[in-house]
């Protein structure tokens, strides 16, 4: 079987493997982990014909070199504006290409975006945690943090269409944050909770995977925190004791005692993540109906652009040749 050996020259902090998560789990206290744009890393995998949810590396804006020791392997990139230097190329995410033997692979942060995701048209060799590969950042259970000095192996390489492949519209970083009131309204003024819908908001430093602290208005809530421990979900905007606000995203604990102002709309959050620090956010409140609609809406969007891809990457010919119908 084909195989192909990569060494990591250089990861930036966050820098991570990640496959499609562990569902189901939340009751045991276990995070569902996976990446944190789950559209960039689906394109990637499609892109190569890959299974939905094979393992990719997750790159975070501090980049990532490696240096392919032996063997050759197909790879894609997708997410965010970065750039991708690959032997004597240079050129941005949403690629697929082949590495080869002596070479040089680095993704470095380009005009916008936070994180990419590096798939190869194999199986990357990942320690498993629970059956999957998905690392959980705080505990580092899971496939891990890549680091300098590692080794990693690629398992049944094979030959893929090379090219660009766009980047649909959906997939750019959105400031416009839709979301549903509650469910722990009760716990704010109805000042506070305007303010908090109508007041600009910035990304600030403080993120990791488990959520991101937002710069703005304090929007402290107007009654003792004597709430139980109850389940958080991915996009629940926590408001802690001294007001400030954090959005929850893959590694989100699973319970949590803080009320939750609003939740954001799922189907914003990819988008959302690509957002950097200091980019502004503004939150819009939909209704629970519309909520449902919005996000049918924009799952027959995402999947009408995910058929075309898998479509093109099983066409023969260079890459570009199967997308004229790709929907931006």
């Amino acid at each position: 079987m084909a195989e192909a050996v990569l060494a990591v020259a250089f990861a930036g902090p966050h820098v991570s493997v990640q496959d499609a998560g562990r569902p189901g789990l939340m009751r045991f206290g276990v995070p569902a982990s996976g990446p944190l744009d789950r559209q960039a890393f689906a394109a990637a995998h499609l892109a190569l014909g890959n299974p939905p949810d094979a393992p990719a590396i997750e790159v975070s804006l501090g980049g990532l070199v490696l240096t392919c020791q032996s063997g050759e392997v197909g790879f894609a990139v997708a997410g965010g504006g970065f750039v991708v230097e690959h032997g004597a190329s240079r050129r941005g995410s949403w690629t697929v290409a082949t590495l080869r033997a002596g070479e040089r692979l680095a993704i470095r942060p380009g005009h916008w975006g936070s994180w990419c995701y590096l798939a190869f048209a194999g199986a990357l060799q990942s320690p498993l945690w629970l059956g999957r590969a998905a690392t959980h950042a705080l505990s580092g259970l899971g496939g891990g943090r890549l680091t300098a000095g590692q080794v990693w192996r690629v398992a049944g390489t094979r030959a893929v269409r090379e090219g660009a492949f766009p980047c649909p519209v959906f997939a750019r970083p959105r400031q416009d944050l839709r979301v549903t009131i509650g469910p722990q309204d009760r716990f704010f003024a109805p000042e506070t909770l305007d303010t908090f819908l109508h007041a600009p908001w910035r990304i600030t430093e403080a993120w990791d995977r488990m959520g991101v602290r937002l710069a703005g208005p304090q929007v402290a809530p107007q009654a003792a925190l004597d709430m139980l421990s109850e389940p958080t979900l991915r996009g629940s905007v926590q408001v802690a004791g001294d007001g400030v606000a954090s959005v929850l995203l893959a590694d989100h604990q699973t319970t949590g005692g803080y009320p939750k102002i609003a939740t954001v709309l799922d189907c914003d959050l990819d988008a959302m993540v690509q957002l950097r620090p200091r980019d502004l956010l503004r939150f819009t409140v939909v209704s629970p109906a519309e909520a449902v609609q919005i996000a049918r809406a924009e799952a027959g969007r995402r999947h009408r652009y995910r058929e075309t891809l898998a479509r093109a990457a099983g066409g023969a010919g260079p890459f570009g040749d199967g997308l004229a119908s790709l929907p931006p």
